[in-house]
């Protein structure tokens, strides 16, 4: 069999895999194996983190519609089901969107709730 030297891919493998983990600390940003398992965790937390987002932001709004329709004396739950009933179909984001800039137009959808 032919000799392969592989020295070109091998560098340009090990200064690709350190570009992407600039701004590690310890071994991580320096040493080709241990940057490869840091790259391969960020991977997945990336992954996982992506999902969480979703439902922190679900949260992140129904805390704060809730916040406030108790000054209209109402519960978020309470709101939620009557909007169903009415057949009002806006989401949570935008019913939290409203809420913060333009509240008077929340408060007229509570009142046709």
């Amino acid at each position: 069999m032919a000799r392969v030297k592989k020295g070109v891919n091998a560098l340009k493998t090990r200064r690709n895999i350190l570009k992407q983990v600039k701004g590690y600390r310890f071994g991580r940003s320096t040493k080709e194996k241990q940057a490869y398992e840091a790259i391969a965790h960020a991977g997945t937390y990336a992954f996982a983190h992506r999902r969480d987002k979703k439902g922190d932001f679900r949260r992140l709004w129904n805390v704060r519609l809730n916040a406030v329709l108790r000054e209209s004396g109402l519960s978020y739950s309470k709101f939620i089901g009557s909007l169903k009933t009415a057949k009002i179909l806006l989401n949570r984001k935008i019913l939290s969107e409203i809420a913060a800039t333009t509240p008077e137009t929340l408060k007229k959808i509570i009142t046709k709730v």
